[in-house]
């Protein structure tokens, strides 16, 4: 007779469980995170669940953070990231900061020691008492929602209350006792979850909005810069229309590619300090400037300061931006831009001709080791299928990839400018993947690579469709950038000795395609073999420490210390 395994008759209905069905209620098919004591009854529940929700383990917290934000960015819904205790939740911080200033809904279920031994030494305690650290100050400050879940009662209402304010835009908390997760529930304690949605209307500034735009379509023209929030709304389509309705002149900004087809009438590319000059001229003769989902941070502003500070200026979205403006609240773009395509009817109509192409800022010349990133972009570009996604680092690679690489019709462009943490990509790319299962391309540096790179054995063991290109310039390039530019460059802390990661890796995961590249022709043969591999794939691309990016701020200290030296 066969006997009982212990772990067949584990009690169900307890709060992971609980947890686990109400995340998939919500639609969540992956948890991110990563196992530890007192996160592994999330874990245990995950297992068991007959549910279509399954755990990923990650390398690193930061990391499944990040998977959980990409995930969120890519589907449009909500991401959930699962941590334990003591540094494991700690290291859950810059992740969440990331989601925290990009608005990006983000739920974290972090696991804490049993409260029995809150304030008596247990390890890891993080509950405040007796001189510990204190989670919920802590996490309060990267969250829109945190709360401790004390009692197995409470957890369903503060699970309604995490999840309807990270749907709202940002991260929740729920910090969570070991036995509070093991706790039993009694069937239909908690009842399923009902998130409640941001419902303000701004009646008032969508009138005032409206006659605005009305009164600057007859006068003039019309320039239009849009944010991420179009994306995250999924109201491309809608704002495509009211270009059209105002025969506007379009950009966005560097963290929105996607949002526009670059092919469009009247599109002049990205705003601010890896923009192009096409949007600075458009600015410059308009007669207003509407900003749609974007506060226009320093980033997307650099280069334009004048020209806002010159034109009338109104916004749409959560929030006003960093400027003055007419601001009209929306907290759903979909409704608002369809309710301003309505009120202002058709418009004239641009041409629809084929933009002329945009121009590139002009770097230095240089003259270092492998290729110039606009050749490497454009090798990538050519080696984009159809619909891909783009998730692009911070650092000289970014701004490149941010000024280069267009964006695919129907493929996300994501790169994180809210804390612009290094190696970011690495994990949103493998979330976005895992929600959109389509070709990612996860672009970095080297940098970003040695800080977060291992994520690529995430890819390894779920067989995901995510192709790495690293730009290796054995450096942290954009460090090395200021200290030539803005400080003596007679030192340097930023270069490092020459390694290989693409072999490598090669040695490392004997069934990874990977792929070292000096030369465009091995660039090019890289790419187009790793287009017949079904999962991922790894491209190194050897580059010059030493090349200045499209960045406009190094690009005006350039031309400064040229100047200076004549």
């Amino acid at each position: 007779m066969r006997q009982t395994d212990p772990r067949d008759v584990r009690p169900q209905g307890r709060v992971a469980d609980y947890l686990v069905d109400a995340v998939a209620d919500l639609g969540v098919r992956h948890v991110f995170g990563v196992d530890g004591a007192n996160i592994e009854d999330v874990y245990d529940a995950l297992g068991r669940t007959r549910r279509h929700v399954v755990g990923i383990v990650a390398k690193h917290e930061f990391s499944a953070a990040t998977m959980a934000d990409g995930y969120a960015r890519g589907g449009g819904g909500l991401g959930v990231v699962v941590a334990t205790s003591g540094g494991g939740a700690l290291n859950l911080v810059p992740g969440l900061g990331e989601a925290f200033a990009s608005r990006v809904p983000v739920l974290a279920l972090v696991g804490q020691p049993p409260t029995a031994l809150e304030g008596h030494g247990g390890f890891q305690d993080s509950s405040g008492r007796a001189g510990s650290i204190d989670a919920a100050r802590l996490f309060a400050e990267v969250s829109r929602y945190c709360a401790r879940v004390e009692r197995s009662e409470g957890v369903g209402l503060h699970l309604t209350r995490a999840v309807s304010a990270a749907l709202r835009g940002g991260p929740a908390v729920l910090l969570i006792p070991k036995d509070v997760q093991q706790a039993h529930i009694a069937p239909g304690a908690c009842a399923p979850i009902h998130p409640r949605p941001a419902v303000a209307q701004d009646k008032l500034g969508m009138g005032r909005l409206v006659r605005l735009l009305s009164l600057a379509r007859d006068r003039g023209k019309i320039l239009v810069i849009a944010g991420d929030e179009v994306a995250r709304a999924d109201a491309r389509g809608e704002l495509a229309e009211l270009v059209s309705a105002l025969d506007a002149s379009v950009g966005v900004t560097p963290d929105a590619k996607d949002v526009v087809d670059a092919r469009s009438h009247g599109y002049c590319g990205v705003a601010g300090s890896m923009g192009h000059p096409e949007l600075v001229d458009a600015l410059r003769y308009a007669d207003l400037c509407l900003l749609v989902g974007t506060r226009m941070p320093v980033f997307a502003r650099t280069g334009l300061e004048d020209g806002l500070h010159a034109a009338r200026v109104a916004s749409l979205g959560h929030a006003p931006p960093f400027l003055a403006s007419s601001h009209t609240i929306s907290l759903d773009l979909r409704h608002s831009l369809r309710h301003l395509v309505d009120a202002l009817g058709p418009g004239r109509g641009g041409a629809d001709t084929q933009p002329p192409a945009l121009s590139s800022l002009a770097v230095p010349p240089a003259t270092g080791p492998g290729l110039r990133y606009r050749d490497a972009v454009a090798i990538v570009a050519r080696h984009l299928p159809a619909g891909a996604d783009v998730v692009a680092d911070a650092g000289n690679t970014g701004a490149a990839v941010v000024h280069h690489l267009p964006a695919t019709v129907g493929g996300r462009f994501v790169v994180a400018l809210g804390m612009g943490g290094m190696g970011y990509a690495f994990g949103a790319g493998i979330g976005s993947a895992f929600a959109r299962r389509r070709r990612t391309f996860v672009i970095a540096g080297d940098g970003a690579f040695y800080m977060h790179g291992m994520e690529v054995h995430t890819a390894v063991e779920h067989q995901l469709p995510v192709t790495f290109v690293v730009f290796n310039n054995n450096a942290h390039a954009m460090c090395v950038t200021r200290e030539q530019l803005l400080y003596r460059g007679d030192y340097s802390f930023n270069r490092f000795q020459p390694a290989f990661p693409g072999a490598g890796l090669a040695a490392m995961f004997p069934t990874l395609f990977a792929r070292e590249a000096a030369t465009a022709p091995e660039l090019g043969r890289a790419l187009a073999d790793a287009a017949h591999v079904p999962g991922p794939a790894f491209v190194s691309v050897t580059c010059d420490p030493d090349e200045v990016p499209p960045f406009l701020p190094f690009l005006s200290a350039a031309t400064a210390s040229r100047g200076e030296r004549s």
